[in-house]
């Protein structure tokens, strides 16, 4: 008797909240169909997308399908694992092909990187994973480009080791080391939270730089350098808002490098995504951009999520979200007849439905069913 009142006690102080998710074959229905649709548009090489981009293109489709089931020894992850190992540059030791473009060293060997990481053939990919991971090294900037951390591009990453660093590709310069083995007390890592601590909308010791005040909401915009640039509007000198794809990238960078929950970095970012939480838009763009990089946010709040490591997510207003089965529910009522996702706003190359289809993969990894 006295254990069933102990039972009964217990159970009513547990919280009422319960995982809403989609069934296994609700969500099994959904990757099924975008995997079908990947399979019919593979090139015969084994790529997806066109021309140089098909390197990373193809790098966040084999991704998403091998994080949503499918074997790496089965089709189409099998001809699209095949073709990135045709990228793989010994010599150099990035794997963006024989010749790449500067510009894309940095992002195509990340996305990469991730994908053979997400195979789990660690005998096979571990030489090339390694030195891939120590050719992103030499990209970030940092004393070897004579940069010291009081310049605004120090600690940070752009598309190559010319380019302006930016926090989209410090973010998968981070997941790629991330994935690599790289820990939070990895120099590469320590170096990167100079720069993201930059890109925030938060006077402090932190962010010494002169606009960190003006909205001081937690956000983060897209780039410190260069006195500060965000993408939540195309006019120049338009004020420098964050907006939700970066601020998740913010988020999750902080907890790669151990940030803890205390932190005043922390506390404001989560504080922001408390107020905007949605999977309707990228939050904190503006009515009319509301849909611009929509799928870039989804995989980012999705990867985010999952380090965060908690079912729900409170609101400001104290309301408790299943994220998992809110971002399912996004993805599922959006996906295309043929199995495809596309974004009719098609900044960022969001109008190729096989990189929107492989950013939605890579999301769905995250909410599978319990």
């Amino acid at each position: 008797m006295l254990r069933r009142i102990l039972a009964v006690a217990i159970v009513a102080v547990l919280p009422s909240f319960s995982y809403a998710g989609p069934t296994k074959a609700e969500w099994q229905a959904v990757v099924d169909k975008a995997v079908a649709f990947l399979k019919a548009n593979q090139k015969p090489d084994g790529s997806w997308g066109g021309g140089p981009q098909a390197m990373g293109v193809s790098g966040i489709v084999v991704t998403g399908l091998l994080q949503t089931g499918t074997l790496p020894d089965a089709e189409p992850a099998a001809k699209g694992l095949t073709y990135i190992e045709g990228l793989v540059n010994p010599k150099a030791g990035h794997i963006a092909g024989a010749d790449p473009r500067v510009g894309l060293q940095n992002y195509v060997t990340s996305v990469n990187l991730m994908a053979l990481v997400a195979a789990k053939r660690d005998a096979k990919y571990k030489a090339v994973v390694g030195s891939a991971a120590d050719f992103l090294r030499k990209l970030q900037w940092d004393d070897g480009e004579g940069k010291t951390e009081k310049d605004d591009f120090y600690g940070g990453a752009g598309y190559d080791s010319k380019s302006r660093p930016d926090l989209s590709n410090t973010h998968f310069f981070l997941d790629a080391l991330k994935a690599a083995g790289a820990g939070k007390d990895d120099p590469a890592i320590k170096k990167a939270m100079v720069f993201v601590s930059r890109c925030q909308n938060l006077k402090g010791e932190h962010n010494d730089q002169p606009w960190a005040g003006a909205i001081n909401d937690g956000s983060f915009i897209y780039s410190a350098a260069g006195g500060g640039s965000t993408k939540t509007s195309d006019e120049p000198g338009a004020p420098l808002s964050g907006y939700g794809s970066m601020t998740y990238a913010g988020i999750k960078s902080m907890i790669y490098a151990g940030i803890g929950k205390d932190d005043p970095r922390f506390k404001a970012a989560l504080g922001w995504a408390k107020k905007n939480y949605t999977l309707d838009k990228n939050p904190g763009m503006p009515n009319q951009l509301a849909s611009r990089g929509l799928y870039y946010y989804y995989t980012t709040f999705a990867k985010t999520m999952d380090v965060l490591g908690e079912d729900t997510f409170e609101d400001d207003k104290g309301v408790k979200h299943d994220w998992r089965a809110d971002l399912f529910a996004a993805l599922a009522k959006r996906q295309k007849a043929d199995g495809s996702w596309t974004n009719e706003n098609d900044r960022w190359m969001e109008g190729d439905p096989a990189l929107v289809t492989g950013y939605c993969l890579i999301a769905l990894g995250y909410c599978q069913p319990k």
